[in-house]
């Protein structure tokens, strides 16, 4: 048998790579468990974190039919404290167990409360750039295994050297910063926010909106046994104000921040099913909105919640879209004083109908990580009952000082021109 001939030719070099432009990313599906309160009391008390993620990734294929769970391309699920039950790399562990195949791999994210929109936002680059065609991305927070901070350590040169002051580390102190910042944002109409938040949470239930996107959670407990979550455990409907005129101010003796106008600790997750515009048509799949753009904004970590100001602010610079053009605000209500600081900056009422109309977290829980994906799955269905908002804004304020924002056209637009 003769030998292969032989040549000094050099190896062929490939050709330069060719010319890419970016791809529209578009926001098929969203959806979330029940969001629980933190603590022995809560309805998660006994459940694993990334069960509530594997829950949630596997509502999304059910959902989606059309879609081979190998054409996965990327599951990125976030978590602020990133140990025990919410570690061994999330995305990666969470897709195992809800059944993906070993092909599909996955990451974990964290930016505090911003870790959904994060994970989001990153993934949806990938998409953009061509690296991925589908991706899975959301976040899971339950402070009832892991409270804020704990397990944390610290460096303390950050306080020593003054980097920032002691109560940046402390976000209920940072809303009291706020207040004392802006002193017209009075805990009287942080108060009434709050009862908005409620009020608006509870119609929204009572017309079903909430519940289509809520994935029935199985829960256990040694002594209660197995149960099904199936609503929001923090809502208290009925709240006046007369109500939370009256409660503590647990970060300042005579301050406005009271467990009222705030968010509660809670247990929840998200997840969302990104594609690119061409692979959602060659797979069947229905946009609901594609992203126009994001940005992130630091600012001073002692009144961290302003940070959707700077966020909002740098994004709509580098979109061209401007404020009066944005007909539907999802803005978390970490506390209800960064949300009317925010609202007050772009000269919006506080019971604007155009912002959080279905309440906020301050109403249905913020498990911190999970919290991004939570708006922008609620904003998808405003979207869908409002086909002529073209435009619609995901905010949020971020622990150690940031904000912050995306920007989405709504899939179904009718060429309207709502405000």
């Amino acid at each position: 048998m003769n030998a292969a001939p032989t040549t000094d030719a050099p190896p062929a070099r490939p050709g330069p790579p060719q010319a890419r432009t970016l791809r529209d990313v578009v926001f098929v599906d969203g959806v979330r468990t029940p969001f629980g309160r933190a603590g022995e009391k809560g309805m998660y008390a006994q459940t694993r974190a990334d069960d509530l993620v594997v829950r949630c990734l596997r509502e999304l294929l059910r959902r989606n039919p059309t879609l081979p769970p190998a054409r996965v391309d990327e599951v990125a699920i976030a978590a602020t404290t990133q140990t025990g039950d919410q570690g061994l790399t999330l995305g990666r562990s969470a897709a195992l167990l809800a059944g993906l195949p070993t092909s599909v791999p996955g990451f974990a994210i964290d930016r505090m409360c911003a870790g959904a929109m994060t994970a989001v936002t990153t993934t949806a680059s990938g998409i953009a750039a061509g690296a991925y065609d589908v991706v899975i991305a959301g976040g899971v927070e339950h402070m009832g295994h892991h409270p804020m901070g704990s397990g944390l350590d610290p460096n303390p040169r950050l306080v020593a050297e003054r980097i920032v002051d002691p109560s940046a580390l402390v976000m209920g102190a940072t809303a009291e910063n706020i207040h004392d910042r802006y002193p017209h944002l009075t805990k009287d109409r942080a108060d009434a926010f709050a009862v908005l938040s409620q009020q608006r949470y509870a119609a929204a239930v009572a017309a079903g909106k909430v519940q289509a996107d809520l994935v029935p959670t199985a829960t256990r407990h040694a002594e209660a046994g197995w149960g099904l979550a199936t609503a929001d455990e923090p809502p208290r409907p009925g709240t006046t104000v007369e109500d939370l005129a009256i409660l503590r101010t647990p970060f300042r003796a005579a301050g406005r921040v009271t467990a009222g106008n705030a968010a509660g600790l809670n247990d929840g997750a998200t997840a969302c099913l990104l594609t690119s515009a061409q692979t959602a048509q060659e797979l069947g799949l229905t946009p609901r909105m594609r992203m126009v753009g994001f940005a992130f904004a630091g600012v001073e970590p002692e009144v961290m919640g302003v940070g959707p100001v700077p966020a909002t602010e740098k994004l709509l610079a580098r979109t061209g879209v401007g404020i009066d053009e944005v007909g539907l605000i999802e803005v978390n209500e970490a506390f209800a004083v960064q949300v009317l600081a925010f609202l007050d900056h772009f000269g919006i009422a506080d019971d604007d109908p155009r912002v959080n109309p279905w309440g906020g977290a301050i109403a249905v829980g913020h498990p911190l990580a999970s919290s991004g994906v939570r708006l922008m799955t609620q904003l998808a269905r405003h979207f869908e009952e409002r086909p002529d908002v073209r435009y619609g804004l995901t905010t949020m304020c971020i622990g150690i000082g940031m904000g912050g924002a995306v920007l989405w056209e709504n899939a179904g637009h009718d060429g309207g021109d709502a405000r």
